[in-house]
């Protein structure tokens, strides 16, 4: 028997912030073919490549239903100023200073774009009466938890990273407004996320550039690690169906609050990452084995199960698939680039 569950429609609009990175322009252009009206917010971080971003944007010109801004929203006249100047309905804060390494290189980054940042933009919610936040979390906040799979009932106090810690950070900081003020939140915890338009920085791309440049891939923890590699399509499927539905009362608190897990929930080692993406490239991938580093984690592993019994969905796209989707956009942004990312 299937089930109709709520979806946003022409009646909402959506602000998506971070509009210009990997999840903001997958879940913007989503809404945009869903007929949601969308402003999206982005203030172009050059943490990596400003070309990457702005590609992502002209992507997202195509439709007529989406406003971009170019904003701080760690600037609180400039936050603040989009929610007066504007009726949103819902709020999807994809907006972060991402990666768990650079935070050991650039604490203050971490403060500013994801705590500040959130702090401003949990007041234009409050002040405009939003009916739904949605915000990115991430599996780095199960930090040195051993219980596998990964369950959203578990503890999280022990962070690896200042990453991490800057995203737990945001799960306290929505309940105390979700207690205060009634504002619905719900926090959306991240198990890897790869596919087209990703990351420099992220495992696809940076294995992808040096397999194909026969230069060695850095294998940390001389590969004895398992990742929940979960696929951009099916992040962006729970993305926009949690959006539809507002928390209940959360049991502790009775405020209107929840978390998820997005996951794909079936952890893959490294080495077999490695293999596969070597394969669909054609190539052979040279190893160069290292130790652990500093903030990462062991293994991920993803609990959907409060995900699939609110929403329907399960993560389900198979890591073949998902790298095979993933390496035909990547040659073809090398071309369209110019050289090797």
């Amino acid at each position: 028997m299937n089930v109709a569950f709520p979806r946003l429609s022409s009646n909402d609009h959506v602000l998506v912030t971070g509009v210009a990175g990997f999840i903001g322009m997958h879940v913007a252009q989503r809404l945009c073919r869903d007929d949601v009206q969308v402003t999206g917010v982005d203030n172009f971080d050059p943490y990596y490549d400003i070309r990457l971003k702005e590609a992502r944007i002209a992507n997202l010109m195509q439709y007529k239903n989406i406003t971009l801004f170019r904003r701080d929203l760690a600037d609180e006249k400039t936050a603040l100023s989009l929610f007066h100047n504007n009726s949103f309905t819902h709020v999807i804060h994809l907006a972060a200073q991402p990666g768990v390494r650079y935070s050991l290189q650039n604490p203050s980054a971490y403060l500013r774009n994801n705590v500040v940042a959130f702090g401003h933009l949990l007041e234009g919610c409050r002040y405009q009466k939003i009916h739904h936040l949605v915000y990115a979390s991430s599996s780095s906040v199960y930090g040195a938890n051993h219980t596998l799979p990964f369950s959203e009932n578990q503890f999280v106090d022990h962070s690896l990273s200042l990453y991490a810690a800057t995203k737990k950070a945001n799960e306290l900081m929505a309940h105390s407004y979700s207690h205060l003020y009634r504002l619905p939140s719900t926090g959306l915890r991240f198990f890897t996320v790869y596919g087209p338009w990703g990351r420099p920085d992220m495992s696809p791309m940076l294995f992808a550039d040096a397999i194909l440049n026969k230069r060695p891939i850095k294998v940390f923890n001389h590969g004895k690690m398992r990742r929940d590699f979960t696929f951009i399509d099916d992040i962006v499927e729970g993305v926009v169906r949690i959006a539809a539905i507002p928390p209940g009362n959360d049991s502790v608190s009775d405020a209107p609050y929840s978390i998820y897990n997005i996951g794909n929930h079936t952890p893959v080692e490294l080495e077999t990452f490695i293999d596969i993406l070597a394969e669909l490239l054609g190539k052979s991938a040279v190893r160069e084995y290292l130790p652990m580093q500093q903030g990462d984690m062991k293994e991920t592993y993803a609990d959907v199960s409060r995900l699939a019994a609110v929403t329907g969905f399960v993560p389900n796209t198979s890591l073949k698939d998902g790298l095979r989707q993933f390496t035909d956009w990547f040659k073809s942004w090398q071309t369209t680039c110019g050289k090797s990312r």
